[in-house]
């Protein structure tokens, strides 16, 4: 079984983000960078799958510059037997990843194609779903576990309140929440077998897709500090703080 995992370069969530000056979006410039989190965890169930003998073939993708190509290479090191990147530079939409994503499954005809639920940089969690309904496949966003059964996937997914349950026929679109797996750590040869492995480049014009923008973003901004907290010796002197407020 053959299966398509699309993993992302992100600025590393250990760092502060910054901001372009007048809000203009994320400032990734002497950043350090990472693979998306959700995405590898997708891409760990997907090597734990192969070690199985459940899967046999996976075929990572990125979408972007050639600073993509160690995103790609961290991919090939946990288990991925091939590497697409899809060469652009230009900032995409959660719908042009889609139908980039799309088009690339045409050509290669995977039985379950894995992303993570969301990107950890924009947070948009939109693509999986667009792609599938592009697609027309089935669909299981957030999923905690996977199990494949007789070519039917059992998929658990958080909901609030609880778990909810669904079997999907295949071929299917998965979004992985980090509790799929644990993805293991790279030791070095691993690292420097990859570094051998060759990268295929396409051309979004080769996939017979368009990138222009549909949407304009007017500005982004941190989220303001929060107000330091003050403690308070009494509840009445609560209920009076709060009517000073302005608050019921």
């Amino acid at each position: 079984m053959k299966v398509l995992v699309a993993v992302k370069r992100v600025p590393d969530g250990n760092v502060p983000l910054r901001f372009k000056p007048e809000g203009a979006g994320l400032d990734v410039a002497g950043m350090p960078m990472r693979i998306n989190p959700f995405d590898e965890a997708a891409l760990e169930w997907a090597a734990q799958a192969k070690e199985a003998g459940t899967i046999s073939e996976i075929i990572a993708v990125s979408i972007g510059g050639e600073a993509c190509q160690e995103t790609l290479r961290h991919a090939l090191a946990l288990g991925a037997n091939r590497a697409v990147r899809i060469d652009t530079d230009q900032p995409l939409e959660p719908l042009a990843v889609a139908k980039l994503l799309r088009a690339l499954a045409e050509r290669e005809q995977p039985a379950l194609i894995l992303l993570g639920k969301q990107a950890s940089d924009d947070d948009n969690a939109q693509t999986a779903p667009m792609l599938a309904a592009l697609l027309d496949w089935p669909q299981g966003v957030f999923a905690s576990t996977l199990v494949l059964e007789n070519n039917t996937l059992q998929v658990t997914r958080e909901i609030e309140g609880g778990q909810e349950v669904l079997a999907l026929p295949m071929p299917a679109v998965i979004s992985a929440d980090l509790r799929l797996a644990n993805p293991r750590y790279l030791k070095l040869p691993q690292l420097l077998q990859a570094k051998k492995k060759t990268i295929e480049t396409l051309d979004p014009s080769e996939l017979g897709v368009t990138l222009a923008p549909r949407l304009a973003l007017l500005q982004m901004a941190p989220t303001p500090a929060r107000k330091p907290a003050v403690t308070l010796a009494h509840a009445s002197e609560l209920v009076h703080r709060l009517r000073q407020e302005g608050l019921p």
